[in-house]
C-alpha cells in the first residue's frame, strides 16, 4: 500500500497528542502518555499500525539522537564540579542496586547472568521524566534536586558500558578477550573523538558558520552525529556509543550550545516515536494474567530503589530527610531500561512473557512517580520525626566535628546557592556577623576552609537551628529552592524565637500566603522580582529618564507590595506598632556630597516639605540619634531611617541622590 508508513505516522501522532493532553491534566508525565498511545496503536490491542518495524527503526533514530544530546550537554568542568556527589554518590547506587538485584533474582532461580542483567535494567532511573516533574515544581536546585540529578548523572554515563557488557552476559562476546577486544576499540573511537573534538570539528563548523546558513549548520551536526554512530557500529560497537562520542565531541566545542538548540526539537520528535514503539510492544493480557505478580514486582522495585538510592545519598553524609526525597525520586524505571531490555531480549537474556512482565512493571513505576515526588516530603518527615536526632543530622565527618556557635544578634542564612553566597559576601564586607546553613557537605567543607562560618546540617531541624543559636539571632533569610522546606524552617524558627525577623526568598507568588500564615515577615517572590527587573530594562531602552523609571517601579511595587503586605497583615497574630502603620515604608538614605541637605538643620523642613516623609533617625560614624531635635543639622555622609508611603519616600530619594 503507497504512503502506508505516512498513514502509520498519522495515527500513532493523533493518537499521541489525545493521550498526551489526557495524561497531562490528571498530571501525569508525557512519557505515560506515549506508551498508552503505543498500547493503544499495537498488535495486541486495536492493531492499527502495519509496519511495526518501521516504526521500531525510528525509534533506533530517537535512541541515537538522545544519546547525541546527552553527550552535547555532558560538561567534563559541570563532572569535576560535582565529581564526589556523581561519583561516589552515582557509584554507589548503581553498583548496590545491580548487587541486591541479582542476588533477589539468583534467589528465585534464574541465572547469574540474567540476574545481572536484571540488575542493570533495575539500575537506571528516568532522567526525562525526573527533570521535568523537578522542573516543573521549581526543585531543581532544591537539595533532593541535586542530589538526585547527581546520581541520574552517573547512570546517564553508566547506559553506554551497560550496553556494552549485555553480549558478554549472553554469551556472545567471546569471554575476556572479547571485552578487552570491544574496550580497545571503544578507547579508540574516544581517542579519535577526542582530537577531533580539538581540530577537526571546530574546523568543519568554522567553514560551515562562514556560510551563514542555518540549514547547513542543523546538516552538518547530524551528519558528524549519525557518522559517528555509523562508523562505530561498523567496528562492532554500538549506535549508542557513537552517538554519544559525537555529542561530547561537539560538547567541548564554542558551537554546543547552538547545536543542542537546533537538535533538541528532532531529539523530542523521535523520542516519542521510542517511547509509542514500547508502548506497541506491551501487551495489556499479560497484566490480566499475572496480576499479583506484577503488582507485587512494581511495589518490590520501589522500594529497592527508594532505600538504595536514599542509602547513597546518606553515605555522602546528607541528613537523612534529603537522602529519603531523593530516594523517593529515583524510585521508577528509566527510559534506557527499555534500550537495554530490547537487546537482553534480542540476546535471549530476557524471554518474551519476562519482557512483557518487566515492561508493564516499569511503566506503572513511571506513572507512579509524580505521586512518589507528593508524598515524599511529608514521609520522610514523619520517619524522620521517629528516630533520634543523631541517627537523622547526617554521618559525615563534618557533623561529628560541628560545635555549637557562640553568636548572638547575628543572622542566619539558610543555603548557600547564589543568594546565599551574594548575602554572605555583603555581610562580611559591612562586618556584620553571620552564620550559613547548608546541607551540601561537600560546599560545607570547601567554604569553610576560606573563612566562611558555615556549619552543614537541614534548617529545618530544631537541632540545627538551636546548634545556631536562632534563639538569639536577629534575623534569619530562608535563601532555598525547596518551598516545603522553606515553610517547615520558618516554622520552626518562629516557634524558637518568637522575635526573630524571617525573611523567605521563594520562586512564585502563589508561595507566599502560606509562608506569611506561619509568620514570616518578608517574602521576596522572585517572579514579581524578575518582572519589575524586566520592566526597568525595557524602559531604559526607550530612553526614559531615571526619575520616570523609578517612578513608574515604584507605583508598580506600591501596587503589589500593598497586597502582598496585606496577607502579611491577614495572618499576623503579632501586636505592636506594625500593625498601625497600615501603607507605610521604612527607607534608609546616605546624605551624598552634592546633596540640597548637607548643612542644613532639620528646623528648615526641607525634608518634609519636598517629599512628605519623617525623618525617625540619623546614623553619624557610630553614634546612632533616635527622634533628633529640630535644631540638628545634617552632615554631609550621614544616614538616616526614613517613614512615608512609597510615593513619599520615592521623592524623598531625589533628595538624597539626585545630585550624587
Amino acid at each position: 500500500m503507497e504512503h502506508a508508513l505516512l498513514q502509520d505516522m498519522e495515527i500513532l501522532f493523533g493518537l499521541a497528542v489525545v493521550t498526551v493532553i489526557l495524561f497531562r491534566r490528571l498530571k501525569f508525565p508525557s512519557i505515560i502518555g506515549f506508551l498508552v498511545a503505543g498500547l493503544l496503536a499495537g498488535p495486541h490491542t486495536l492493531g492499527l499500525i502495519k509496519n511495526l518495524h518501521q516504526v521500531e527503526q525510528m525509534a533506533e533514530i530517537g535512541v541515537v539522537l538522545l544519546l547525541f544530546t546527552i553527550g552535547i550537554e555532558f560538561s567534563l568542568k559541570e563532572l569535576m564540579r560535582i565529581k564526589q556527589l556523581v561519583l561516589l554518590g552515582g557509584s554507589i547506587q548503581v553498583g548496590v542496586t545491580i548487587l541486591i538485584t541479582a542476588l533477589i533474582a539468583g534467589s528465585f532461580g534464574f541465572g547469574l547472568p540474567q540476574s545481572v542483567f536484571f540488575g542493570f535494567l533495575v539500575a537506571l532511573s528516568s532522567t526525562a521524566i525526573l527533570m521535568k516533574l523537578l522542573m516543573d515544581a521549581g526543585e531543581m536546585d532544591a537539595p533532593h534536586g541535586k542530589m538526585a540529578m547527581g546520581i541520574l548523572i552517573f547512570q546517564d554515563l553508566c547506559v553506554v558500558p551497560l550496553m556494552l557488557f549485555v553480549p558478554f552476559l549472553a554469551g556472545s562476546g567471546n569471554g575476556l578477550q572479547g571485552i578487552l577486544l570491544v574496550s580497545v576499540k571503544a578507547a579508540g573511537v574516544v581517542t579519535v573523538a577526542h582530537y577531533g573534538a580539538r581540530f577537526l570539528i571546530p574546523w568543519i563548523f568554522g567553514q560551515v558558520v562562514k556560510a551563514r546558513s542555518r540549514e547547513l549548520f542543523l546538516l552538518t551536526i547530524l551528519f558528524i552525529g549519525f557518522g559517528t554512530a555509523w562508523i562505530t557500529a561498523q567496528v562492532g560497537l554500538s549506535l549508542a556509543l557513537g552517538a554519544f562520542i559525537a555529542g561530547l565531541a561537539i560538547s567541548e566545542s564554542e558551537y554546543s550550545n547552538q547545536a543542542l538548540g537546533d537538535i533538541i526539537p528532532f531529539r523530542d520528535a523521535f523520542m516519542s516515536l521510542f517511547f509509542i514503539s514500547v508502548g506497541m510492544l506491551l501487551d495489556p493480557a499479560i497484566v490480566f494474567k499475572h496480576p499479583l505478580l506484577i503488582a507485587s514486582l512494581v511495589l518490590t522495585l520501589v522500594l529497592i530503589k527508594a532505600l538504595i538510592a536514599s542509602g547513597a545519598v546518606l553515605a555522602l553524609g546528607v541528613p537523612m530527610r534529603i537522602a529519603l526525597v531523593s530516594g523517593l525520586c529515583l524510585a521508577q524505571i528509566g527510559e534506557f531500561s527499555f534500550v537495554l531490555c530490547q537487546s537482553g531480549l534480542k540476546y535471549g537474556l530476557l524471554s518474551q512473557e519476562l519482557y512483557q512482565i518487566f515492561l508493564a512493571a516499569s511503566v506503572a513505576t513511571m506513572g507512579l512517580t509524580p505521586v512518589c515526588l507528593r508524598i515524599a516530603s511529608p514521609v520522610a518527615d514523619r520517619l524522620v520525626g521517629l528516630l533520634p536526632h543523631t541517627l537523622t543530622k547526617g554521618r559525615g565527618v563534618l557533623a561529628r566535628r560541628e560545635h555549637k556557635t557562640k553568636f548572638s544578634d547575628h543572622v542566619i542564612i539558610v543555603g548557600y546557592g547564589l543568594n546565599g553566597r551574594n548575602l554572605a559576601r555583603v555581610l562580611k564586607h559591612f562586618q556584620i556577623e553571620h552564620l550559613v546553613i547548608e546541607t551540601n557537605p561537600f560546599t560545607v567543607k570547601a567554604e569553610r576552609k576560606k573563612g566562611v562560618h558555615i556549619i552543614f546540617g537541614d534548617g529545618s531541624s530544631q537541632e540545627i537551628l538551636a546548634h545556631a543559636n536562632v534563639d538569639r539571632a536577629r534575623i534569619i533569610v530562608i535563601a532555598i529552592s525547596d518551598a516545603a522546606s522553606s515553610r517547615r524552617i520558618a516554622a520552626q524558627a518562629r516557634h524558637l524565637n518568637p522575635g526573630i525577623h524571617i525573611i523567605v526568598r521563594t520562586r512564585y507568588t502563589l508561595e507566599m500566603e502560606p509562608l506569611y500564615k506561619l509568620g514570616v515577615n518578608e517574602v521576596v517572590p522572585e517572579e514579581f522580582e524578575t518582572s519589575i527587573e524586566i520592566l526597568s530594562r525595557v524602559l531604559r531602552r526607550y530612553l526614559l529618564t531615571h526619575d520616570d523609571i523609578e517612578r513608574c517601579v515604584s507605583e508598580v511595587r506600591g501596587d503589589s507590595y500593598e497586597m502582598f503586605r496585606s496577607m502579611s497583615r491577614r495572618h499576623s497574630h503579632a501586636v505592636g506598632i506594625s500593625g498601625f502603620l497600615t501603607g507605610a515604608e521604612i527607607a534608609t538614605f546616605r546624605i551624598g556630597p552634592k546633596s540640597p541637605l548637607v548643612n542644613t538643620s532639620l528646623r528648615d523642613g526641607i525634608i518634609r516639605d519636598r517629599s512628605g516623609a519623617t525623618l525617625l533617625m540619623i546614623k553619624r560614624d557610630n553614634q546612632v540619634i533616635p527622634n533628633p531635635d529640630p535644631i540638628w543639622e545634617l552632615n554631609e555622609g550621614d544616614v538616616v531611617l526614613m517613614m512615608g508611603t512609597t510615593e513619599q519616600l520615592a521623592a524623598a530619594a531625589g533628595l538624597f541622590e539626585h545630585n550624587i
